[in-house]
């Protein structure tokens, strides 16, 4: 089993690995599954190099904003699902979930100081870097941190990109050593260093394992199930019946072809190196394929067929283009990080006249927009929105707000406390391009966005198979 590549590696503090400990620690905290991970493969190819074995500890935290009982059932259900794969292959694993807010103090200390050296993954939004960052002050073991996000590690990136173009175009011109190799398809296929002996953990856990509570308020259950199986299934159901439509079909409702996979690549259920994979495999591709020169342009260059030339660019341009902005800048989620051209316009329209809703209108769908409420109907009782519609969301919320950063942080609530796949970099880029991140100064300038792109519903209904979709959400 190879190691990560060294460009997806980082080490907070110089510690030695100790060869005396009991075994390798694997916290798993972003990449949750057992397949198509560079940090699973880091773990394991320490444990080999060792002579230990693995322990995998996956926790889930209940004291964050806007935790709900939607995000923890999600999460329980891909701890199950591990839970079964990791014992099939004989690895001994630990799964948490805190009873009461800060319940598990003392645990992943507990486990790692009677372990050789302890990895754990990247995530470069949300609490996950401050926790990650104050673990590795408190342990006194080796510690390395594994970038398994995207197809390109965040540390290659140069900057910050400001226009998705930008990045488009430097992708092209980049990409290509990275696709020559991936995590494992099967990580553990022949692991036989046994099931570690784990310290006295009866302060946190029984012996009959830990009891899962996920009512702890807020919405309830998504119609989505979580987990690596629930997501290999989605994406099998996609690669038969919806990736055929994309490039065409992605954008209407009633079509439907979108793949619906966002939520478990939040979630870490499916990983961005097993969905490219199963993708370009479906058109026979090898790297051979690529054209001769970088274009930045949407098609063509990947050498594929339409509908997965037109997924690459989403799940590679613009998802990856969130992952490296929020890498470079750690206030990513704050209104001043949009572009200086995007905050003069909104600034100049400051006090154009506007219906402004509250929050709470917002929040139960009680608008004067029947899209619109169909959108935020289908968030708010699924956990998912379809991609298209949630373009006109954000730009109508900034169209009924008092001013542009109220826009934003209503937004920010909406999302984050309803969506499956809030709290994640995809999701401040979908929120923020709304106000002109990783696009361009549009004319003709309008009224309260000035020359940020606009988006009504009259034209959405004029451009989209819509009515099945208004007729099950409105």
């Amino acid at each position: 089993m190879p190691f990560a590549p060294d460009l997806r590696v980082s080490v907070p503090h110089e510690r030695p690995v100790d060869p005396d400990g009991d075994y390798v620690l694997y916290w798993m905290v972003a990449a949750r599954r057992p397949r198509d991970s560079w940090s699973l493969d880091h773990a394991v190819a320490h444990a080999q190099a060792l002579g230990k074995p693995l322990v995998v500890f996956e926790p889930l935290r209940r004291g964050y904003q806007w935790a709900c009982e939607r995000f923890h059932a999600f999460v329980v259900e891909g701890m199950d699902a591990n839970r079964r794969t990791f014992e099939a292959q004989g690895v001994r694993y630990v799964s948490y979930v805190e009873p009461e807010e800060g319940d598990d103090k003392g645990l992943l200390a507990a486990l790692a100081d009677r372990a050789c050296l302890v990895v754990t993954d990247a995530f470069p939004t949300y609490f996950l870097p401050r926790m990650v960052a104050s673990a590795a002050q408190g342990i006194e073991r080796r510690f390395e941190v594994v970038d398994t996000l995207g197809i390109v590690p965040l540390d290659a990136t140069p900057k910050a990109f400001s226009r998705a173009h930008d990045f488009r175009r430097w992708i092209h011109k980049n990409v290509r050593p990275f696709l020559d190799a991936f995590p494992s398809r099967a990580p553990l296929a022949d692991y036989d260093l046994g099931r570690a002996a784990l310290p006295d953990l009866s302060r946190w856990l029984s012996e009959e394992g830990q009891q899962v509570d996920t009512a702890i308020g807020g919405p309830g259950a998504a119609e989505l199930k979580g987990g690596h199986g629930a997501a290999a299934e989605k994406l099998s159901d996609w690669l038969g019946e919806g990736l055929q439509a994309y490039a065409d079909g992605r954008n209407h409702p009633d079509d439907d072809a979108a793949s619906g996979l966002s939520p478990y690549l939040h979630f870490g259920h499916l990983g961005s190196h097993g969905l490219v994979r199963a993708v370009l495999d479906r058109d026979a591709w090898s790297p051979d394929d690529l054209a001769d020169k970088p274009t930045g342009k949407r098609e063509g260059w990947w050498g594929c067929s339409p509908e997965v030339e037109s997924f690459l660019d989403e799940c590679i341009t613009w998802r990856e283009v969130g992952h490296v902005f929020a890498h470079h800048e750690p206030d990513h989620d704050q209104y001043g990080t949009l572009p200086g051209w995007a905050r003069r316009t909104l600034d100049d329209h400051r006090d154009d006249p506007r219906h402004v809703y509250t929050l709470d209108e917002l929040d139960g769908a009680r608008t004067d927009d029947d899209i619109w409420n169909a959108a935020q109907t289908q968030l708010v009782r699924t956990g998912v929105m379809h991609n298209y519609l949630r373009m006109l969301w954000g730009k109508k919320v900034l169209q009924w707000s008092p001013s542009p950063e109220e826009a934003v942080e209503r937004l920010i609530h909406l999302n984050n406390a309803y969506a499956l796949d809030g709290r994640d970099p995809n999701s401040y880029s979908g929120i923020f391009w709304c106000f002109g991140r990783f696009d361009r100064a549009w004319g003709p300038e309008r009224p309260i966005f000035g020359k940020v792109r606009y988006m009504t519903s009259d034209s959405t209904r004029k451009k989209l198979r819509l009515k099945e979709y208004l007729d099950r959400w409105s």
